[in-house]
């Protein structure tokens, strides 16, 4: 293998056979059913709505568009649906990336797979491959990247949605190297965007970059071999000009983040299997959720209730708190990167659901009254080094602690096959008629199985009371 990631990365996605080991196709599977889930609900929210009424006039296609009723061009399937992937940030995370995987990858494998008739093995197959070189390139420029304020779903996924697209599509080794650096023509995307629409049209935006990179590769567009590592490649630009400082003086490693891209064992290990993905078990910023999950934990083992509380204190990475940048939180998606809002609604509710993220909910008095109650404590630790401690203060002088390492949903904490589907049939109860729900489960269940996506991708073609309502106005 060549020591130029974008040679070794293409090799390997042209070369590696689809004979991965059948917990890697299960977990494959797990993140299609989760993704999918989390769409269903995800399309009829204000942004996606907008997205496909600003892509829609751009043309129709062969693709699905989740929740509305059309097909669209594969670019615009992928980017209306990859933003309703992330609408909700209830999409799982990935550690070596420091992004959100499935988000960016199902909706370019989905949109791509639906053009050119893959089967469910095919996109399942092109979903492994795409992660590894997602996290690949991941941990080749983080922690740094994602610390300095880029939004590595946006970026790092750009191209790893590139790498997946190029392994549906079964480049050559050399196409598939120039679909990966085209992808990072495209790759994008500030962390000041949270908390705005535009967070998860970021991963639209690199779900349409992948679908367009590989097309792009097949078509015989050639481009740079030194876009990740070259003097103005990725490392120089988006880690920084100190880049070869920082890898240098590196003392703790976490998710095999070496700001050095492996080029000899790319696929070893097999990151779908030893880092696993953290599905989300609560619809807000993934860095809430071991404080979420520690006070949940003290509250079912205590018995306590919101009343009873003084005080709570959070001491935390710096890096996760510093993803939950609203303290006092005005609208939904303020308080999805809020740790009080989180807090607050854990606490009296004994969960967080959905429902807690929509309208003016985040306005409520009983929720907005605890805010003062909750203490911040910023630890300068990686999130490895520091597990999330949690304190309950009550106010008859009661003290109860705990330390949580990894959120549930995580290889710590795995959710069952029941608490998928339980996930599933709460984010889609409501959301899409009853015969077309029973269809799509079904499908969900026979993927591995299905010879093409049409069984799939017809229920997902309902269209959305959201829709619906906004095509009559």
């Amino acid at each position: 293998m060549s020591d130029n990631p974008v040679i070794a990365f293409g090799r390997w996605l042209a070369e590696t056979p689809a004979d991965w080991p059948d917990a890697a196709w299960q977990a494959a599977h797990r993140a299609f059913i989760d993704i999918v889930a989390v769409s269903v609900p995800g399309a009829a929210e204000p942004v996606t709505l907008r997205m496909f009424d600003t892509v829609a006039r751009w043309g129709a296609g062969p693709s699905t568009a989740i929740g509305f009723g059309a097909k669209l061009a594969a670019p615009w399937a992928a980017l209306v649906n990859g933003t309703a992937a992330h609408a909700l940030d209830f999409d799982d995370n990935f550690d070596p990336a420091k992004a959100h995987a499935t988000a960016v990858l199902a909706p370019a494998i989905l949109a791509l797979g639906e053009q050119e008739g893959a089967s469910g093995r095919d996109c399942l197959d092109a979903y492994v491959a795409g992660l590894q070189i997602l996290g690949r390139v991941g941990q080749g420029v983080n922690p740094v990247h994602r610390n300095r304020g880029w939004h590595a779903t946006a970026t790092v996924g750009a191209v790893g949605a590139a790498a997946a697209c190029a392994r549906l599509l079964r480049l050559d080794a050399e196409q598939a190297g120039f679909a990966l650096s085209i992808g990072t023509s495209m790759a994008a995307g500030f962390m000041s965007q949270f908390g705005t629409m535009v967070k998860p049209i970021h991963a639209g935006l690199a779900a349409k970059a992948g679908v367009m990179a590989a097309a792009m590769a097949r078509g015989g567009i050639n481009a740079g071999l030194h876009t990740l590592d070259g003097r103005t490649g990725m490392t120089r630009l988006m880690v920084g000009p100190d880049y070869e400082q920082l890898r240098d003086g590196l003392t703790h490693v976490e998710h095999g983040q070496t700001l050095r891209f492996e080029t000899e064992a790319v696929g070893d290990p097999l990151l779908i299997l030893s880092s696993g993905l953290k599905v989300k078990r609560f619809p807000n910023c993934g860095s809430a959720h071991r404080a979420m999950d520690g006070l949940l934990e003290l509250k079912d083992r205590h018995g306590f209730t919101a009343e009873d509380v003084a005080e709570i204190h959070v001491r935390a990475p710096v890096s996760h708190l510093n993803n939950l940048m609203y303290t006092d939180p005005r609208d939904p998606l303020q308080a999805k990167f809020s740790l009080e809002y989180g807090l607050a609604v854990a606490l009296i509710h004994g969960g967080c659901r959905l429902g807690d993220f929509e309208g003016d909910m985040a306005m409520r008095p009983d929720v907005r009254a605890l805010y003062p109650r909750i203490h911040r404590h910023p630890v300068d630790k990686a999130e490895g080094e520091f597990p999330t401690e949690v304190e309950v203060r009550l106010a008859d002088g009661r003290r109860f602690e705990t330390r949580v390492r990894m959120p549930v949903g995580s290889l710590a904490a795995p959710f069952s096959m029941d608490d998928y589907w339980a996930k599933f049939e709460g984010c889609a109860a409501g959301a899409m008629p009853g015969d077309a729900r029973e269809r799509l489960r079904a499908a969900l269940e026979r993927l591995p199985e299905l010879g093409d996506l049409s069984p799939l991708m017809a229920p997902l073609g309902f269209t959305s009371p959201a829709a619906g309502a906004r095509d009559r106005a």
